[in-house]
């Protein structure tokens, strides 16, 4: 049976809706202030709650944030206001609502939105972090503050930053929920059939992982692509790993698609940049996991957080989710001590002469594996998981690339703003 968690200070519509939810077949829970709710969230996770915004205690707005921030919205909300606005919709579905309703709420239009929020279901574990989540450093604040300014233009908009770093959660955050979202698994779309692409975002983002991988026809089809949104009120958000105006100068990048699509750019900082945010995340990150039942409950210990906080991450986010997933699902021990944390982390390949610790006593195509193995675990580290970048570093076609490491049994982590 679907679980219901209701939470509204008025005890009114709280039976109410509990009457009309039961007899539908729902189990119903109640909550009339923030409190209970956060109570009730923690020994359970419900199926779908029914959130008020108006509360004496805690307001909905806020009791929403919290709760993704720390990872536990990890299920579909629908915001229920008397005194809604469309500001207020709209901040509630950037944060992670499902839907919005407004009270008085007719019968069917409940239960419609209770339906739909319920098929919708539970989030992927990948959405664990958000741009709520990101951060409480001073950077993360200020991108956060230049997001919300540029949330209701419709221009393109081009997000800078180092591979892995959360541009996928920028863009996410500036998606209105609900309308359609397009993000190419390939991008040689974009030279085949440009005008199907925008067909498919019609109302809605059209989302270009990284344009410093486009080829030049790719290049020519996004050009094409942007003269006419308009026609189909489409916002195209484009990220870029590499510097766009070098690319321009090297003659690899068509220098009118720049111009047309940086008239407004926002800059993602590195993970190091703000270090200080490292242990919330990882313990963020490790509580998704924890409450999507991945692994068994278990813990970082202070040391384990600092040697996390210290390291230099040129992965940035992405590598830190793909090492804490590691340290999730091979340590044994309900603790996550500092020596497992410096096993699991990479370390800087040593110069030919000192190159040790291979296992030289194996035969030579095990240990050719081994190399190879820890070879392409390095550049895949260095690259925040940049395969395109890999397999130029590497000197491997693409396909070849995937290949080699399905043989040597090396799994990608999924990209973080997937």
């Amino acid at each position: 049976m679907q679980q219901i968690l209701v939470v509204d200070d008025e005890v009114g519509i709280r039976e109410l809706l509990s009457e009309i939810l039961s007899d539908e077949g729902y189990q119903v829970k109640l909550a009339e202030n923030a409190s209970e709710a956060r109570t009730l969230r923690s020994r359970n996770r419900p199926d779908l709650v029914l959130l008020d915004i108006w509360m004496p205690d805690t307001d909905g707005i806020t009791l929403l944030k919290e709760w993704a921030s720390a990872g536990l919205l990890t299920m579909p909300v629908v915001m229920m206001s008397g005194h809604g606005t469309i500001d207020t919709a709209v901040e509630a579905t950037r944060i992670g609502a499902y839907d919005f309703l407004e009270k008085p709420i007719a019968l069917q239009k409940l239960l419609a939105t209770v339906g739909r929020a319920l098929s919708h279901g539970e989030p992927p574990p990948q959405t664990t972090l958000s741009l709520a989540s990101m951060g409480r450093a001073s950077l993360i604040v200020d991108l956060k503050l230049r997001l919300e300014r540029v949330a209701n233009l419709r221009t393109p908009l081009l997000i800078t930053s180092e591979p892995g770093c959360g541009v996928e959660l920028c863009a996410r955050f500036l998606h209105p929920r609900n309308a359609s979202w397009v993000a190419p698994e390939t991008t040689a779309a974009l030279a085949e059939a440009p005008l199907d692409v925008l067909k498919q975002a019609r109302e809605g983002t059209l989302f270009v992982y990284d344009v410093t991988e486009l080829n030049k026809m790719e290049q020519k089809g996004l050009l094409l692509l942007l003269g006419k949104l308009e026609q189909y009120n489409v916002r195209v958000i484009c990220g870029a790993s590499r510097s766009l105006p070098d690319l321009v100068a090297q003659g690899v990048f068509d220098e009118r698609l720049y111009t047309t699509m940086s008239v407004t750019t926002i800059r993602v900082p590195s993970l190091r940049e703000h270090r200080e945010d490292v242990p919330d995340l990882a313990n963020l990150i490790l509580s998704g996991m924890i409450e999507a039942k991945e692994v068994p409950p278990r813990q970082f210990s202070t040391a384990a957080l600092n040697a996390l906080r210290n390291y230099e991450w040129p992965g940035n986010l992405a590598q830190l989710q793909s090492v804490v997933q590691t340290l999730a699902h091979t340590v044994p021990a309900a603790q996550i001590d500092l020596d497992d944390v410096e096993r699991a982390l990479p370390r800087p390949v040593a110069a030919p002469a000192a190159a040790h610790g291979l296992p030289l006593d194996l035969p030579l195509r095990d240990a050719r594996d081994v190399f190879e193995r820890l070879y392409f675990e390095h550049h895949i580290a260095k690259e925040g998981g940049n395969i395109s970048r890999v397999a130029e570093s590497v000197g491997l076609e693409r396909t070849h690339l995937y290949r080699k490491l399905k043989q040597l049994g090396i799994k990608l982590a999924r990209k973080l703003e997937e």
